[in-house]
């Protein structure tokens, strides 16, 4: 954990007008966000598969194909459907062996597989436990069944009941469902529809403490107390449940999902602004109160998949505007993982996913994240971002045109044309010094070429950008 009193130093004084947000070191021990691929995207577009040759029936292969694609120490997300619909004998969520693991004889073996190549797996789960195991004894707790602890004054929803949090046995089964993820191989989970949040109809209000309890069971059986923990999806941010996700789990979604579904593309450049405007409120909820000040911001931003990979036909957002998504994600310190289809990666998607100078910036905004400050930071198409500076006078800086309002931007202008985006130093908070510059992203356009040192401002940076455009500078004090 970085020392705070050296941080709310640097949030003082590198820049005096501006608080400098930083990141530290999360609940269950990790200091910067997760990169992988994960698989909704792709199950939730079914009609790719004629256009790309990928076998619906047999999702083993699908995953294998994507995540042997993926660098080392990645993670290989798999969503909905790897998992039983009913339990084993303690009433715990169990991988599909016999169906969607069948090839590899189980999920252990498939995990086993997966970590030969270096790539570590992670698995889908939603609060509670399956309604229709009510009769089934609890690991640590043989005196009770899962139908003691149900909430059964709520309805059930995807099959599941709450617990009635607190309780005893609570506790014991969610320590029984981590060990046999343990056991299994698992690194990752992704908890998905904890309230509040997750604004579907006919939910319980509160699965909150489902984050505390997966924690817990993650600190009480995991191997170094480190398995991840996202939550999913759209929660709540106000108190008392965003200190509950700073204190329990390793990322939160700011939105609903991004991608699309039944379609024959993976995303959409409206959602794709939708995602940065959910960033703008949540890091503007960090540096605009002052009772967040000095204090590092413990749960990354998870900002939905990063559907950069592929082309336009399939990705659904033109190559400028996938630049501008990746260079978001990466100046918000979100979560990288894609969603893309990894056996169709072209040139620009290599490039997106794993340019080693682009990591080194998502290695430095994991611990300084942007902030909007054009305008106050309030929604606006033409906007300028800051990651730092941090105390050896880097800093990283985003200049964006979102282009017209596609209906969830939130900033409601509708200008097509090719704009002068500036931002003097001041409003970035580092005037007074002379910044050398280096375009690190922008895709080549009128700003210049990508990966290349620019020259040196001491009064303002500034690039003409195109609807959907954003460049990427990386800057250090002289």
């Amino acid at each position: 954990m970085k020392t705070l009193l050296s941080l709310a130093f640097l949030a003082s004084a590198l820049a005096a007008d501006v608080y400098v947000p930083f990141y530290d070191t999360s609940a269950n021990g990790y200091a910067a966000p997760a990169r992988g691929w994960n698989s909704f995207g792709i199950q939730a577009n079914q009609p790719l598969q004629g256009s790309v040759g990928w076998d619906f029936n047999d999702w083993q292969c699908v995953f294998d194909q994507h995540c042997s694609l993926l660098p080392p120490d990645y993670y290989c997300s798999l969503d909905s459907g790897w998992s039983n619909d009913g339990g084993d004998a303690h009433g715990r969520i169990v991988a599909n062996d016999a169906g969607v693991f069948n090839t590899y004889g189980s999920l252990k073996n498939f995990t086993a597989h997966m970590k030969e190549k270096g790539i570590k797996v992670g698995v889908y789960l939603l609060p509670g436990a399956l309604s229709g195991d009510a009769n089934m004894t609890i690991e640590g707790k043989e005196d009770l069944t899962l139908g003691d602890i149900f909430d059964t004054n709520v309805n059930e929803t995807n099959l599941r009941l709450p617990f009635l949090w607190g309780q005893p046995g609570v506790q014991e089964w969610h320590d029984s469902e981590v060990r046999y993820l343990v056991d299994q191989g698992v690194e990752f989970i992704k908890l998905d529809f904890v309230t509040p949040g997750s604004d579907q109809p006919g939910l319980p209000a509160d699965t909150s403490m489902s984050a505390f309890h997966y924690h817990t069971a993650i600190q009480n059986i995991a191997p170094d107390g480190k398995i991840r923990l996202d939550l999913s999806w759209h929660l709540s941010r106000e108190s008392p449940y965003f200190e509950r996700w700073q204190a329990n789990a390793d990322s939160i979604r700011l939105d609903d999902d991004i991608n699309n579904s039944n379609s024959t593309s993976l995303t959409s450049w409206k959602t794709v602004q939708r995602a940065i405007e959910a960033y703008r409120v949540f890091i503007n909820q960090q540096t605009l109160n002052a009772t967040r000040h000095g204090v590092g911001i413990r749960v990354r931003p998870d900002m939905d998949n990063l559907y950069v990979g592929n082309a336009q036909q399939m990705s659904g957002v033109s190559d400028v505007e996938r630049y501008s998504m990746a260079i978001h994600w990466i100046g918000a310190g979100a979560n990288l993982i894609t969603g893309s289809d990894m056996t169709h990666l072209d040139d620009l998607g290599k490039e997106l996913l794993f340019n080693d100078e682009a990591m080194d910036v998502a290695n430095f905004t994991s611990q300084w994240p942007m902030q909007p400050l054009l305008n106050g930071g309030a929604p606006s198409q033409l906007q300028a971002w800051i990651a730092g500076p941090n105390e050896k006078g880097t800093a990283v800086v985003v200049l964006a045109n979102y282009g017209p309002d596609l209906g969830d931007g939130g900033f409601g202008t509708n200008s097509s044309d090719v704009q002068l985006v500036s931002a003097p130093l001041d409003v970035l908070g580092i005037a007074g010094s002379s910044w050398a510059v280096r375009r690190v992203w922008g895709g080549g356009g009128s700003g210049g070429g990508d990966h290349e040192d620019i020259g040196v401002t001491s009064d303002k940076l500034e690039s003409n950008l195109g609807p959907g455009e954003s460049v990427l500078y990386k800057i250090q004090r002289q």
